[in-house]
């Protein structure tokens, strides 16, 4: 079999399900594991590099206002692949291709792969992606193995925090503006021991203020910005932090949110861990260097 995937939550999990050497082509945004950044690129980014926070939800918006995309398909590359099969989303069109574009594509190209599209909105439903994958490679029995390694690792955090008060969490999916987290996310901050004071899970990350932070009187502060890695997640709580726009005397922390917590894949109980090391030191090991760092005790 042949696979093209297009989105790095399926990438990562289609080499944990040990489908790997049948990756041919990825995005640009496939680097989880490294052996990924291997494959063929067919899918880059519209926007241009270098932008600050604010610059990118202009953009951003301003795209989709203007009904353009978001992302580039190579469909010379993707033709020369020959794929079998083709993963794509029906879920966000920040995050990756549309399913339609991409069948469109085939279509034009006369290319006769299967496309999958996975549309996970909370954490069972990324479980359930990893059947779908695995089934559709062949491998059930390794996606019922990875499925379960979950399960038993989130239900160990349960259990380590049986009976903590649950924290006041604003997890922050954007900064500048600020982002309330939905999706998986608020799911997340439960699972880790948290009570999670903006957001809902199961429906789109959507835009808040300012008063709204202050009025939702949160103890931690946790900033996660979509996409980004550790150290630019630092930057974005330390630029808030100048900006005066964060409840004073709370904690703020920084995570890996590009690993653990924007891709609905293996790595979110990563991110679950990590949270229940912020959220409830004497209880969860503390988070890795890293997965998370303390902007402000």
């Amino acid at each position: 079999m042949r696979i093209v995937s297009l989105l790095p939550s399926a990438t990562e999990i289609l080499f944990a399900l040990g489908a790997g050497e049948s990756v041919v082509g990825v995005t640009f945004e496939c680097d989880h594991p490294p052996e990924a950044r291997r494959r063929r690129i067919v899918s880059t980014s519209a926007l241009a590099g270098g932008l600050s926070l604010a610059e990118i939800d202009s953009a951003v918006s301003s795209r989709i206002a203007a009904g353009e995309d978001l992302y580039h398909l190579d469909a010379g590359a993707l033709s020369d692949l020959d794929a079998d099969l083709v993963v794509t989303q029906d879920l966000c069109a920040v995050c990756a291709l549309d399913a339609g574009d991409v069948a469109a594509a085939l279509d034009h190209l006369g290319c006769d792969g299967r496309v999958l599209t996975l549309a996970p909105t909370d954490l069972e439903g990324v479980l359930a992606s990893v059947h779908q994958l695995g089934a559709a490679v062949g491998a059930h029995a390794e996606a019922d193995a990875l499925v379960a390694g979950l399960r038993a690792r989130l239900a160990a955090v349960a259990h380590r925090l049986h009976g903590a008060p649950a924290r006041r969490v604003l997890l922050l999916e954007w900064t500048d503006p600020p982002f309330a987290p939905g999706h998986w996310v608020p799911e997340m901050v439960a699972a880790a021991g948290g009570l999670n004071v903006l957001g809902a899970a199961g429906r789109r990350s959507e835009r808040v203020t300012w008063d709204d932070v202050a009025h939702a009187r949160p103890e931690i502060v946790v900033c996660a910005p979509c996409g980004l890695g550790l150290t630019e997640s630092s930057t974005a709580a330390e630029d808030a932090l100048a900006a005066g726009v964060l409840p004073g005397d709370v904690e703020v922390w920084a995570v890996d949110a590009n690993a653990s917590y924007a891709r609905p894949g293996p790595r979110l109980v990563d991110g679950v861990e990590a949270l229940a090391g912020i959220l409830h030191p004497g209880r969860a090991a503390a988070p890795s260097a890293d997965a998370a760092r303390l902007i402000r005790p």
